[in-house]
């Protein structure tokens, strides 16, 4: 099995289509279809149901892609290694990460990255852990900085960058402003930000601690833009990280001061167990650790 046939797969499975994968590649199409045939014939299965609309994966399909990609990504991720530690520093990092680090500890952190490896290409994310658990095990990112579950998959090291809270946030004028508890908002509507696989893990716990009603989950967002946009143009109440009180975005809405503390998932980085990370990634974890180590700890967290 040669290596180019991998990318071949990959280039068609992405495009749907051997001329778009042709033309994402700069090869002939023949010469791609004749790949895809080799690659098949080989493994002794079909990847691809020809129609007339382009190419689907088989069931066969979809396993291989996961391991093709697997085997590309760290393919590419030794060439960099070795590269990097030539002295070339030329690459690159592909990122996710949730608000918090994006806010906390990415600023910082570019700035020193960028000095140092200005010619890597940086490839980030703005996600939660449930969205990308399935690209850190296939190697398309090289590591996630944000929440991360308790129960997080075998295979993965999740290392603790500091311990976090969170506060109640609507929009400016809501008619809760005046809340001092979360008693006084048993009856809003809430969105929640899919930090967890289900949306009632997030902020339900914290209610029935309280003794109070589930809250009402009326939305689920994938996006700062998404929710922010949200709780400006309705009634619609979130829990967000303290470090959005420090955000120039955050004069779009305001805190609900209420009196109970609302403990927030601590902010972990996480990466694949056994492979080991590029110098350039590992340079920017490091620069996001020593980002971490001078936060101010929000109190009561």
């Amino acid at each position: 099995m040669k290596f180019n046939a991998l990318r071949d797969f990959l280039a068609v499975a992405e495009r749907g289509s051997l001329r778009g994968a042709a033309r994402q590649l700069g090869s002939a199409q023949a010469a791609l279809s004749h790949s895809i045939q080799e690659l098949e014939k080989d493994l002794g299965v079909p990847l691809f149901e020809r129609g007339s609309r382009g190419v689907a994966l088989t069931p066969m399909g979809e396993v291989f892609l996961r391991r093709a990609k697997s085997v590309v990504e760290n393919v590419r991720r030794a060439r960099e290694e070795i590269e990097q530690m030539r002295g070339q520093v030329h690459g690159r990092l592909a990122i996710a990460m949730s608000s918090v680090p994006h806010l906390a500890l990415y600023p910082g952190a570019l700035r020193a990255f960028r000095q140092r490896y200005a010619d890597v290409k940086l490839d980030i994310m703005d996600a939660v852990y449930p969205r990308v658990e399935s690209r850190l095990f296939d190697g398309s990112l090289d590591f996630y900085v944000g929440p991360a579950p308790a129960d997080t998959a075998a295979g993965l090291v999740v290392e603790k960058l500091f311990d976090n809270t969170r506060v109640v946030v609507g929009r400016k004028g809501h008619p809760l402003a005046g809340a001092r508890s979360l008693k006084d908002l048993a009856g809003a509507e809430w969105i929640t930000s899919s930090v967890t696989y289900k949306a009632e893990e997030e902020i339900g716990p914290l209610f029935q601690q309280h003794g109070l009603p589930p809250p009402r989950l009326v939305m689920s967002s994938h996006s700062t833009l998404t929710f922010l946009t949200s709780m400006v143009y309705s009634d619609l109440l979130m829990v967000l990280p303290i470090q959005w009180t420090q955000s120039p975005l955050f004069g779009m809405v305001q805190q609900i001061p209420v009196r109970e503390l609302i403990p927030a998932p601590p902010i972990c980085l996480v990466a694949r167990s056994g492979m080991p990370l590029t110098p350039a990634a590992e340079y920017f974890c490091d620069m996001l650790r020593r980002e971490a180590n001078h936060l101010v700890v929000p109190p009561g967290a």
